[in-house]
């Protein structure tokens, strides 16, 4: 029998922006009744943060510190482990997270992210889903606002629908909120390599003969909704549909879209615009530096701004002559909520008994339910509108 692990779980680039939140809400929620770490380049700064986080909870003072770079692959060996997850924020993770995941899959450790990064997913497919199946290793990339709300999202609302009959979802995402210098970066890379993106995240093709196919996404005024919704080039569609692809609960036939709402004309035409001069100016390597310039590495706002900020997830699922729409909602999705599903996620690897699947896994397959239940405890709002 293998000995006992020192940490429960450690959070690498604790120091970071999402990193820090992700330890704070550690520390107010678990404390010290779990034996869990902090982890980075800097044991001064980790040193600091763990009295930041003592005067939170006093019981802190028993967390872990941990040295670990990724450029440094005997730190990381050390720091997988000796843990049982590893929640890493440490980002752009198409440059520094691969030599991460590799470290927890050698050591037999579960790993989460909070990875919206197409390309890196596909590469952490590619090269980790047989080697971590192989040693009972869970690997969960998109374990925060990319993607939780809408892979759980449409879990819950094929769980409503009648079994064994084709199923079709639509998702629709509202949100208010700003972003960090990290989160900046990481979105002008996938928005520099967007045509290549989506290569590496096609579902595999069900084994058991059912079908998951991607609906294209239209752009129309949503007589339901009372709002606009138009295509949204994100990682969440790939998710939902790799999830559907290991689930049978989803249906014999299963199809998803993912769609923007807008409820402001002028708002939608602005948002057309500017996501368009991004991406644009993203091919351009000399537009690109100058872009990521505007917002330094480890800046994020403020407490007052993210307490302002929220999103919703609405879903229209249909099958066998039913219709029911379910929401997920929460405050701040890019961060204070992130950390929260980064938090109870790892938590959720480290203690919750789980299906026997491993390998490079989706939120849904890896931790379904038991996330769910954990992230309605921890406030984030599952709900029934129709049906």
């Amino acid at each position: 029998m293998e000995a006992p692990r020192p940490y429960a779980v450690t959070v690498f680039g604790a120091t970071g922006f999402t990193g820090r939140l992700t330890a704070e809400y550690l520390a107010r929620h678990v404390g010290a009744t779990l034996p869990w770490a902090i982890a980075g380049r800097s044991r001064d700064k980790l040193e600091a943060l763990r009295r930041e986080l003592v005067a939170l909870n006093p019981a802190c003072a028993s967390v872990g510190v941990v040295e670990a770079s990724v450029d440094a692959a005997s730190s990381l060996a050390r720091m997988a482990a000796d843990t049982t997850v590893v929640a890493t924020t440490v980002g752009p993770y198409a440059l520094h997270g691969l030599p991460v995941v590799e470290a927890c899959v050698d050591a037999g450790t579960h790993y989460a992210d909070i990875t919206g990064e197409p390309r890196f997913v596909g590469d952490v497919l590619a090269r980790f889903d047989a080697p971590a199946r192989a040693r009972g290793v869970r690997v969960v990339n998109t374990c925060g606002f990319d993607s939780i709300p809408h892979d759980l999202g449409a879990l819950y609302t094929v769980k409503l629908l009648p079994r064994d009959v084709p199923l079709t979802v639509e998702g629709f995402v509202r949100s208010a909120g700003t972003f960090s210098g990290g989160s900046w970066v990481s979105a002008l890379g996938a928005f520099a390599e967007l045509r290549g993106n989506m290569a590496g995240l096609k579902p595999p093709r069900p084994e058991d003969g059912r079908r998951v196919r991607g609906l294209r996404p239209s752009f129309r005024y949503d007589t339901d909704l009372g709002a606009w919704v138009c295509p949204l080039p994100t990682i969440d569609p790939a998710v939902v549909l790799r999830s559907a692809a290991a689930l049978d609960v989803y249906g014999p036939d299963f199809r998803y879209a993912h769609h923007a709402e807008v409820h402001s004309t002028l708002r939608l035409a602005g948002s057309i615009v500017g996501l368009g001069a991004l991406v644009g100016m993203s091919q351009v390597p000399p537009a690109r530096r100058w872009l990521e310039s505007l917002r330094k590495s480890g800046d994020g706002p403020s407490a007052a701004q993210r307490a302002r900020s929220w999103f919703t997830a609405t879903f229209r699922g249909k099958g066998g002559g039913r219709t029911v729409v379910t929401k997920v909602s929460g405050g701040d999705p890019g961060y204070d909520e992130t950390a929260k599903m980064l938090a109870e996620s790892a938590l959720c690897l480290a203690q919750d008994t789980l299906p026997a699947r491993y390998g490079v896994l989706t939120p849904a397959a890896a931790m379904g339910d038991a996330l769910t239940a954990r992230l309605q405890a921890a406030g984030i709002r599952f709900e029934v509108l129709r049906g």
